[in-house]
C-alpha cells in the first residue's frame, strides 16, 4: 500500500470517528477543503506541514495518519478470544474488540456464575459501561444502585464509580462495552 493511500483512508477513518464534514476539518487545519477531498481520494502529495495541521485539528497523533486501518471484518466464536483473568473471583471476561486507534472503547463478553460477585474499582472520570445480557440474570451497576437485569436487558452507567457485576441465576452472560473519556 502506498504512503497516500494509507493517508487516505487513516483520514477518512479519523474525520469519520470526529464527526466532522470535509468542510469543518479544513477550517480546524486551515487548509482549502479542495485539499483535503484530493487526500481522501487518494491524490496529492501532502506536506509534513500538512498532515501535521491534519493531525492537530483531528486531535491524534500524527502516526495515525499512516496507520493501517484495523481488519473490517472481525470474528470471535464463543469460547474464543483473549481471556483477562480477575483476581479473587471466577469471572471470565473476553476481550472481543480492543478500540482501533483513536477510540476510546473495549467491548468484552462476561461469563459470570452463581455466587460470584466482581467488585469494580472506579474507571478515569468520565467512563461510562453499556452492558446487554445475552442470558442468564445479573445484578450491575454502581455498588450503591446496581440494577437485576435479564436476557435482552442493556443498561448503561458511570463506570468512574465502584459497581459491581453479579450472577443471580446459575449463570449469566453479558456484554459490555467500555467507553473512555478523550
Amino acid at each position: 500500500m502506498t504512503p497516500i493511500t494509507l493517508i487516505a483512508r487513516a483520514l477518512k477513518r479519523e474525520r469519520s470517528k470526529a464527526g466532522l464534514s470535509l468542510s469543518a476539518l479544513a477550517e480546524r487545519a486551515g487548509l482549502a477543503k479542495s485539499t483535503l477531498s484530493q487526500l481522501e481520494a487518494g491524490q496529492g502529495n501532502p506536506s509534513i506541514e500538512t498532515l501535521w495541521a491534519i493531525a492537530s485539528a483531528l486531535d491524534v497523533p500524527f502516526g495515525f495518519l499512516f496507520d493501517t486501518a484495523p481488519p473490517e471484518l472481525t470474528l470471535v466464536r464463543a469460547g474464543e478470544g483473549t481471556p483477562i483473568s480477575s483476581e479473587g473471583t471466577d469471572l471470565k471476561a473476553v476481550l472481543l474488540s480492543n478500540g482501533p486507534p483513536g477510540s476510546r472503547r473495549d467491548l468484552y463478553r462476561f461469563d459470570l456464575v452463581a455466587g460470584m460477585t466482581r467488585d469494580a474499582a472506579a474507571h478515569p472520570q468520565g467512563t461510562m459501561e453499556h452492558v446487554l445480557v445475552a442470558s442468564g440474570r445479573a445484578r450491575v451497576g454502581p455498588k450503591d444502585a446496581p440494577e437485576e437485569l435479564g436476557p435482552g436487558d442493556y443498561f448503561r452507567f458511570p463506570g468512574d464509580v465502584a459497581h459491581i457485576y453479579e450472577a443471580i441465576s446459575a449463570e449469566a452472560v453479558l456484554f459490555l462495552a467500555m467507553e473512555f473519556p478523550r
